[in-house]
């Protein structure tokens, strides 16, 4: 065993020093960040709910579901995970810095405009603390690259709670009206929160536990009213603002592209191009049956990148002002779009090209966020080192890449990568 994660910390390493290497020899783009060219906002849907072993001292849940060991190496080499995909970055925790610095720095050199946040609200039940705590974590990282940010309620949690008795029933109402307070204080009101007809944009995936009067009480009192956009197939049982378009898989079985196209013309019928958030996914290939956690929901083939292709392509064209992508990184579902082992940057590199012209990032500017990130973890301890990583990093943020490769290139660097290749 010892000689296999000998053999995976060469590999990492080697991944690590091609991965600078490969995007220090890229074409020199503009320093400047780069300028939108589409109109709606794309934003990224994220899971801020990944723990692993090194950051954490644990393996959380959604990389384990109770039935995979991410210690051990696979027969295609790679740990075993609740995923059928395996993330380029490793295995990571969603309340490391530097990995949430990362993954805002990909998503912006991509052209994305933000982020859609899944948050379970502020009470401290099951691990719905630690998302609320990734989730703050992860909206600095945001704000301090100047992009969007907005929120998907899930209002499960009290279904939940109520069936554990950690909440009663009666007090269900009290306890989501402390989180919409809370959204209310500190983020609807943000100059960098996402809107929707001029109001704070609240997804909520379902509703799946409060009734249609319950929603009005949630809202009031609050300065800045939300519009609450529910998935499509119960927006009429619960009268809400709007909808947000989902990848439809059901039934347990491959979903045919006529099906699924099919959804996605009953969503963009609607009269209204305010009325909806359009959807764009790569695909659904989820591992509940195979980790015993419930049945499939179905899949969706990801196609060689087709899938992404077509549904971006129609959510550009039903004149939404938001495009919602569906996800940045759930990996249980396998509807992930950041690189990984099997797909590489196939999905992240057909969108930049979709959003950004060719004096905007470029491809190699797509690899610096992970390469950088890599090495910070391959060097934690060595300070001087770091110290160049840091500021590196900062400036990709600021989307100055040429101005990080150019640090990246300096001769401690250099020595570094000759010595520890």
């Amino acid at each position: 065993m010892t000689q296999v994660f000998r053999i995976c910390s060469s590999l990492l390493l080697a991944l690590v020093v091609f991965a600078i290497l490969e995007v220090s020899s890229g074409v020199a783009k503009g320093d400047e960040p780069a300028a939108r060219q589409s109109e709606p906002l794309i934003l990224a849907h994220y899971m801020p709910w990944f723990e692993s072993q090194e950051f954490s001292g644990k393996w959380g849940w959604h990389w384990t579901m109770n039935q995979f060991d991410p210690d051990a190496i696979g027969e295609d080499g790679h740990p075993k995970i609740a995923s059928h995909y395996h993330p380029l970055a490793g295995l990571y925790d969603s309340n490391d810095p530097k990995l949430l610095e990362c993954h805002v720095q990909q998503m912006k050199l991509a052209g994305f405009d933000g982020v859609i946040i899944d948050w379970y609200g502020t009470k401290d039940a099951n691990d719905y603390a630690m998302l609320h705590r990734n989730t703050v974590h992860l909206i600095k990282h945001i704000r301090k690259a100047g992009m969007k940010y907005a929120i998907c309620y899930e209002d499960q949690t009290l279904k939940h709670m109520v069936n554990q008795k950690t909440v009663r029933a009666d007090d269900a109402v009290s306890v989501g009206k402390e989180s919409f307070q809370w959204m209310d204080e500190n983020w609807f009101g943000d100059p960098l929160y996402a809107t929707i007809d001029g109001r704070p944009l609240l997804a909520v995936f379902g509703p799946q536990y409060f009734e249609k009067e319950q929603w009005s009480e949630l809202r009031k009192g609050l300065r800045y009213q939300p519009a609450i956009y529910s998935l499509p197939h119960v927006q009429e049982k619960y009268g809400l603002d709007g909808v947000f378009g989902w990848a439809p898989a059901w039934g347990g079985k491959p979903i045919a592209f006529e099906t699924w196209n099919g959804y996605l013309d009953q969503l963009y019928s609607r009269e209204d191009p305010e009325s909806y958030v359009a959807i764009a996914f790569p695909g659904f290939v989820d591992i509940y049956d195979v980790a015993d956690v419930q049945a499939t929901h179905g899949s969706i083939a990801h196609n060689d990148g087709k899938t992404m292709r077509h549904t971006f392509e129609r959510a550009l064209e039903s004149k939404s002002p938001i495009v919602q992508i569906a996800t940045w990184n759930d990996y249980g579902e396998g509807t992930m779009i950041e690189p990984t082992h099997e797909n590489g940057y196939r999905d992240l590199e057909y969108l930049q090209s979709a959003l950004l012209s060719d004096s905007d990032y470029s491809v190699a500017d797509l690899r610096l966020p992970l390469a950088v990130y890599l090495a910070r973890k391959k060097l934690k301890g060595d300070a001087e080192r770091q110290a160049i990583l840091d500021q590196a990093s900062a400036l990709i943020t600021d989307g100055k890449c040429d101005e990080a490769r150019g640090l990246l290139q300096q001769k401690k660097l250099r020595f570094l990568w000759e010595n520890e290749r």
